[in-house]
């Protein structure tokens, strides 16, 4: 099923709906389609671009600022699949301040790592191993749950999601 960015009357990205209820909001005049994706979606009696962006036609108040919640997938896609040791494909993820010494279990101490250097690393700090981050690790981007809640982004969001970064 096809995805759809939903944008504030601001441009600031609130949710990603399902193309049929982007479609839905723009018959019914509470939304502009402003990127579609290639289909045309057709009735006894009209056709209509099946949408990929849409802005909401009235402002609504977003009561909190969203933040990802933490997740295997959240890490991987933060780190671009690579191990923060090495640069490696990183298949696994490692807490910088092992958690069997206290470490928390937060964005900022944990990252992608390979096998190899995961076990080389085992229960110490990166500085007992001899080891050293590729780049700190930090929380995400404001608009990061996007890129986590969706499988792939489609080139048509993009624009408006470094718009509100």
């Amino acid at each position: 099923m096809h995805s759809a960015l939903v944008l504030n009357a601001s441009y600031e990205p609130l949710s990603v709906v399902s193309s049929r209820r982007a479609t839905c909001l723009v018959l019914a005049d509470k939304a502009e389609m402003l990127e579609d994706d290639g289909i045309v979606l057709r009735s006894e009696s009209f056709e209509i671009a099946q949408p990929s962006v849409i802005r909401l036609r009235y402002m609504v108040k977003v009561p909190y600022v969203r933040r990802s919640s933490m997740s295997r997938r959240g890490i991987f896609a933060r780190d671009e699949h690579r191990c923060q040791y090495c640069g490696g494909h990183a298949d696994s993820i490692d807490h910088v301040f092992p958690r069997s010494r206290g470490g928390p279990h937060t964005w900022e101490n944990v990252a992608a790592a390979c096998t190899p250097c995961n076990r080389t690393k085992r229960d110490r700090t990166p500085e007992e191993a001899g080891m050293a981050l590729v780049r700190p690790c930090r929380v995400p981007r404001s608009t990061s749950w996007i890129v986590v809640s969706v499988s792939s982004m489609p080139d048509t969001w993009r624009p408006y999601l470094s718009m509100a970064s």
